[in-house]
């Protein structure tokens, strides 16, 4: 017969120490009963709740163990396995932890550590999906630090954090409590440290990891100081919750409304049936001094067990002590036992995970709902042929009514801001330009304030539609808008109204709930008169005395590329004279159709080019001084003021797209969320439309009417490039008509040779008779009476001797 000896390490102070080692006493109690012949346990208890590594050293030097049972954590079981000594190498580690975590070192022998719990990060989604469902956006986690030397605690602020991010949730602040057994005054020193809590805002705490100890002294001083009622949430984890059994009933007095999830356990089962009236009377006899009952084994109880007959059935296996060769059997096992298929894959227990979810209520609890990852929550387990009959992501499914802290139904928001005696100050803009949005009356005589406006009216109606009451007071803000973002972050205001802009460095400082109304930079300047008939809109283009001169410039032009042209010899320039008059109109029509005019804007606004325009009504005398020739406006400011001033200002340019008129909030702060939600419910309701038209839109003006007097284009403003177009036309016309006089100077001057003389008879002619008229009236009379009598030949032949 072989001898195997089983080392366990335990906590006889605590519960869960307590069922583990009534459960593995159970399990080598009846292993031995059905293998008395082959082989023989034998069972060696370490009891301590200090660091687990020391006696794990002491079990294995002292005893000569061949595995150790217990709750070593897997740094604790690294460093019992890193010892020099030889023969503690290999020696098998079954963690009874309430959670693993996977290792991040990577062995190249098989781990000497197995982890007989299910991956602690199945636990961390169950809670994530309990926040999610509920939609609370911010807690707070809380748990106790389990021994001096682990540092898997600060992995569950970890795993818990990426949970949270799935479901759009975060961790607004966690707090570490040191093991129960090493405080002194554990209870001022928790009360203390609720005292700091109860301060926040977020008003959801999550026991992350507590014993059941520690989480009744827990709940004990939040009961006792008011934390247990209307407005909290608070939620345990596995570690306490699967102990509650085992609590006396008056005790849950302190946890009303608790909610938390229990590992699912099979209870049906003939073998559990018969393992929990065995552990009821086992736990009785050696516990005597425990509150009245007889409480059910926990799952830790289960797995204890499971564990024990696992290591029992390998040890079974083995010829001889070899602890080597006992690891890999263990992780090798493949059963039915108490806690649900027993079987490892990467040194860990390999389970479907199921949770129930459980609500304190009086003086025991209820299940509401089971969870699973692949199946999210649902009422029952209820399977056909084998498959479930839903499929999830763990997020979504049926959750049951809840009874919360304060004894209501109504889920709790998870967070407070103000209340009827101290309500939220939310600043409004004071002297914004435009009132429409924010007006801000103050009666001196009744020494009050009257807010009024369309930002006003829409922050109403979204108030209106939020699952609570929301207490509030408006306070008028006189400075910018930015520092009224400023006032926000700094937390002078709780939140602003108005019409506030959602720009990206404004998101610098605080959260924006979705936009009310969308918005975008809209340039506003004076409107042109408009035209009754479109169809030669065209010719209104230009004054009439512009259209003259761009005729007579195109008609030079026709003429002067003629004229250029003949002098070359074209012959498509040749012919008769209305084919001349033809060619040069033609011309004139070409350099008028190839014409093209090109503006490009260029908006680079100096900073003293700039005016700054504190009221709606001042814009129209600025415009009207010219002092401004364009006003640029958020899209619903220049909807407001085209409505209000409709005659002769118009929109013109793109609109540049902006992020919309928002109601400004803290970072972090949950009311954003659930106002974003009721501000969508508003906008699809049409509530804010119909406010935006009763109070943005004038309804008594009438559409823009400019007169049909369209002033045009004058000269003025092309008198250069026309002084440039004639300057040229000039010189090219001087240099044809000389070179068409240079190639035709022999015809041309043999024409003036033939018309010279007669130009030269007429000519003395003509001076004869003003010689005569002016120095001898009498003579000319005579030559007169003379000249009369002849021929003309013979006068002229005279005239011309006498001179």
């Amino acid at each position: 017969m072989i001898i195997w000896r089983i080392g366990a390490i335990s906590d006889p102070t605590t519960r869960l120490g307590k069922e583990q080692k009534i459960a593995m006493e159970m399990a080598v109690d009846d292993f031995n009963a059905q293998n008395s012949k082959c082989s023989h346990l034998v069972f060696n208890f370490a009891y301590s709740h200090g660091p687990a590594a020391s006696l794990a050293t002491y079990l294995a030097n002292k005893k000569q163990v061949h595995a150790i049972l217990g709750s070593l954590t897997q740094q604790e079981a690294a460093l019992f396995s890193d010892l020099d000594d030889e023969a503690y190498k290999g020696i098998p580690v079954i963690s009874l932890s309430p959670a693993a975590t996977y290792s991040t070192v990577l062995l190249t022998e098989p781990p000497s550590l197995i982890q007989m719990s299910n991956d602690v990060y199945s636990q961390m989604q169950c809670l994530a999906a309990l926040i999610g469902h509920f939609k609370w956006r911010k807690v707070i986690a809380l748990y106790e630090i389990s021994n001096s030397f682990s540092n898997m605690d600060s992995g569950l602020i970890t795993h818990f954090s990426d949970s949270l991010k799935v479901v759009d949730s975060s961790i607004e602040y966690h707090l570490a409590f040191p093991p129960l057994f090493s405080m002194s005054n554990a209870k001022t020193f928790i009360q203390e440290e609720l005292e700091k809590l109860r301060t926040k805002n977020v008003k959801v705490f999550v026991v992350l990891q507590c014993s059941l100890e520690f989480g009744l002294v827990l709940f004990e001083m939040a009961n006792g100081m008011g934390m247990i009622g209307e407005n909290y949430v608070w939620i345990i984890s596995d570690n306490m919750a699967s102990l509650l059994d085992s609590v006396e009933p008056s005790v849950l007095l302190n946890m009303q409304g608790v909610i938390g999830f229990k590992a699912n356990v099979n209870e049906k089962t003939e073998s559990f049936k018969e393992f929990n009236v065995k552990f009821r009377r086992k736990y009785r006899s050696q516990y005597p001094e425990e509150e009245e009952g007889y409480p059910s084994p926990s799952s830790y109880a289960l797995k204890a067990y499971d564990a024990t007959w696992a290591t029992a059935k390998a040890m079974q296996k083995l010829s001889r002590g070899n602890s080597s060769e006992l690891v890999k059997i263990i992780l090798l096992s493949d059963f039915e036992g108490l806690s649900g298929k027993v079987s490892f894959k990467n040194g860990m227990l390999y389970q479907k995970t199921t949770f129930r979810i459980v609500n304190v209520i009086g003086k025991s609890y209820r299940e509401v709902s089971f969870w699973s990852p692949e199946f999210g929550f649902s009422k029952d387990l209820v399977e056909y042929n084998g498959v479930k009959l839903k499929i999830g992501n763990g997020l979504g499914g049926d959750l049951g009514s809840i009874l919360w802290p304060g004894g209501k139904q109504t889920v709790p928001k998870g967070w407070t801001i103000g209340g009827p005696e101290k309500p939220l100050k939310i600043g409004v803009p004071a002297k914004g330009a435009f009132n429409q949005f924010v007006t801000v009356n103050i009666n001196k005589e009744r020494n009050e304030t009257l807010i009024d406006g369309f930002s006003v009216h829409v922050f109403e109606a979204v108030v209106r539609e939020l699952p609570y009451y929301l207490p509030y007071v408006l306070v008028p803000f006189n400075g910018t808008y930015d520092e009224m973002v400023v006032g926000v972050s700094n937390k002078n205001l709780d939140a602003a109204v108005g019409d506030t802009d959602i720009l990206a460095d404004r998101y610098e400082y605080a959260e924006f709930s979705q936009p009310y109304i969308d918005s975008g930079l809209v340039m506003v300047v004076t409107e042109r008169p408009r035209l009754k008939k479109h169809h030669f809109i065209v010719i209104k283009a230009f004054k009439l005395k512009l259209w003259i001169q761009l005729a007579v410039m195109s008609m030079s032009t026709g003429v002067v590329i003629w004229l250029n042209e003949y002098v070359n010899d074209n012959p498509d320039f040749r012919g008769s004279f209305p084919q001349l008059i033809g060619s040069v109109l033609w011309f004139s029509v070409t350099v008028l159709s190839f014409s093209q005019i090109r503006y490009l804007v260029n908006l680079q606004f100096k900073p003293g080019n700039i005016k700054k325009i504190s009221s709606i009504s001042d814009y129209p005398k600025a415009f009207g001084k010219g002092e401004i020739s364009a006003a640029f406006f958020v899209a619903p400011h220049a909807k407001v003021f085209l409505a209000k001033y409709c005659r002769g200002y118009t929109k013109s340019g793109p609109v540049f797209k902006l992020g919309g008129f928002g109601f400004v909030f803290p970072k972090g702060s949950p009311l954003a969320v659930d106002i974003s939600e009721a501000v969508l419910k508003v906008s699809q309701s049409g509530e804010i439309n119909q406010l935006e038209e009763q109070m943005l839109s004038s309804t008594n003006c009438s559409s823009s009417s400019a007169e049909e007097q369209v002033p045009g284009l004058g000269p003025e403003l092309f008198s250069g490039p026309l002084l440039i177009s004639g300057v040229i036309c000039g010189i090219v016309l001087l240099i044809s008509i000389a070179r068409l006089v240079r190639k035709h100077w022999l015809y041309l001057s043999s024409i003036i040779a033939k018309y010279a003389n007669i130009v030269l008879r007429w000519a003395s002619l003509a001076l004869t008779q003003c010689y005569t008229r002016i120095v001898g009236p009498r003579l000319v009379k005579n030559c007169n009476t003379v000249i009369d009598q002849r021929p003309n030949i013979q006068q002229n032949g005279e005239i011309t001797e006498v001179f």
